[in-house]
């Protein structure tokens, strides 16, 4: 059964004070846990690291209103597994296909950065949720940390399957994991992760699934 966040889920100390200064300062924001978008019955999802303050935070919506939502939304475009036109915006209509996109931590943290003991709090709503996409195939880490979260959220040791963009890992449940960089702005800015790149990540997820 898939389990979310309340809105006023107070597992997380630090997060919650963050959340409330933050609804003290920009009261017309989401400022809450922000819901993963996409339905349960895709075969695939993207999973990020936490919501950006400016971004998902504020639009309610992963990876809505920041930079690294344009790169990630307009590849999800161009590979068909969304549809519509992306306007930073959770009321543009655009809508995902056979994807679904979460977090595994699911409130903005300070300097973006969850701590461990907010990972592991927020870790059985990975599970469940993973648990209730009953057509799953493969997950799209975006990032190390994200990497990590997943592995351990499905009880995989990290050694066993080391993070590298563009890496396909074959899980014991038979699961596809690919790894990309983080399409975050630093990332892109610094040459890290190009759009050749993040695509040529997509191209190996979507290999690997047609031979699932």
């Amino acid at each position: 059964m898939l389990s979310e966040p309340i809105r006023e889920c107070a597992l997380c100390p630090r997060l919650t004070q963050y959340r409330a200064d933050n609804r003290r300062e920009q009261p017309s924001w989401h400022n809450a846990p922000v819901p993963s978008f996409g339905g349960l019955d895709a075969r695939i999802l993207v999973v990020g690291l936490a919501p950006g303050l400016k971004g998902a935070n504020r639009t309610g919506r992963p990876f809505t209103g920041d930079y690294a939502g344009d790169l990630l939304y307009s590849t999800l475009s161009r590979y068909g597994l969304a549809r519509g036109t992306y306007a930073a915006d959770a009321a543009d209509g655009f809508t995902m296909v056979d994807c679904r996109i979460t977090n595994a931590a699911r409130c903005a943290p300070p300097a973006n950065k969850p701590l461990p003991t907010e990972f592991a709090a927020c870790r059985p709503f990975l599970a469940a949720e993973i648990a209730a996409m009953s057509n799953l195939r493969g997950i799209f880490s975006l990032g190390r940390g994200s990497h990590d979260q997943v592995l351990s959220t499905l009880g995989l040791r990290k050694m066993a399957y080391p993070f590298g963009h563009g890496r396909v890992h074959h899980l014991p449940s038979g699961l596809i994991l690919t790894d990309s960089y983080h399409c975050s702005r630093y990332n892109t800015n610094t040459g890290r992760l190009t759009e050749a790149m993040f695509h040529q990540a997509m191209d190996c997820l979507l290999t690997a699934l047609t031979s699932y």
